[in-house]
């Protein structure tokens, strides 16, 4: 059988089958994460250990809510650059372009801060603002991803602790409604498609909240 199944979608033709078969923790705030490759040393906020890639509309939202976010950094992190310089240019992403957040003592610099997570995600719920644009898109979607035309697991996915949790919905299930919020209705409708194929299931499925 073929690791991929077709998707009737104009831009994502194909899905990882493992995407509605592999699981993964719904509730990251409340998981121990551990590094499985290293030893299984424990480590909080693992999958930010080296930044991420932002498109370059997000990179402009968070630095229009730099007050906000810079509020919950630790002090000489909200003071150092939080994006390097270099604009990449890449069709995949909505702007055509993305850059990369700078890390900071092993981690992204949005997790310098006195708590767990993302600083973005934290700074839009205390002020209570749509973390949606702002939020890299990335972040919210992991461990699910895309490359061109394909809907896919993140290639780090096996190495941390929430991807070990038998009893944990699919990947696809606990990201279905932030797919749908980044891309559209259109492709959950195709995923759900391609999820009872692969299932042999029609069955309505749990969904899991946004990220």
């Amino acid at each position: 059988m073929s690791a991929y199944i077709s998707l009737n979608h104009p831009r994502f033709v194909w899905a990882q089958r493992a995407i509605f078969t592999k699981k993964v923790t719904p509730d990251c705030m409340s998981h121990s994460c551990r590094i499985i490759r290293r030893r299984k040393r424990s480590k909080l906020d693992a999958c930010c250990r080296y930044g991420v890639d932002v498109d370059v509309g997000e990179r402009d939202a968070i630095l229009r809510r730099k007050g906000e976010i810079a509020a919950l950094l630790r002090s000489d992190v909200a003071a150092m650059p939080w994006f390097d310089d270099w604009e990449t240019e890449d069709a995949d992403y909505p702007s055509g372009r993305y850059v990369r957040t700078e890390t900071h003592a092993g981690g992204c610099v949005f997790v310098a801060h006195d708590q767990r997570g993302c600083a973005i995600h934290r700074a839009a719920l205390e002020g209570d603002w749509d973390f949606r644009g702002v939020k890299p898109h990335v972040c919210r979607l992991f461990p699910l991803t895309y490359q061109s035309d394909g809907i896919v697991l993140s290639d780090d996915y096996p190495d941390y602790s929430c991807s070990r949790d038998s009893t944990a919905p699919s990947v696809y299930r606990v990201s279905r409604a932030t797919v749908g919020d980044v891309f559209g209705k259109e492709l959950v409708t195709a995923l759900d498609e391609a999820e009872s194929a692969v299932l042999g299931v029609r069955s309505r499925l749990r969904i899991i909240a946004a990220s």
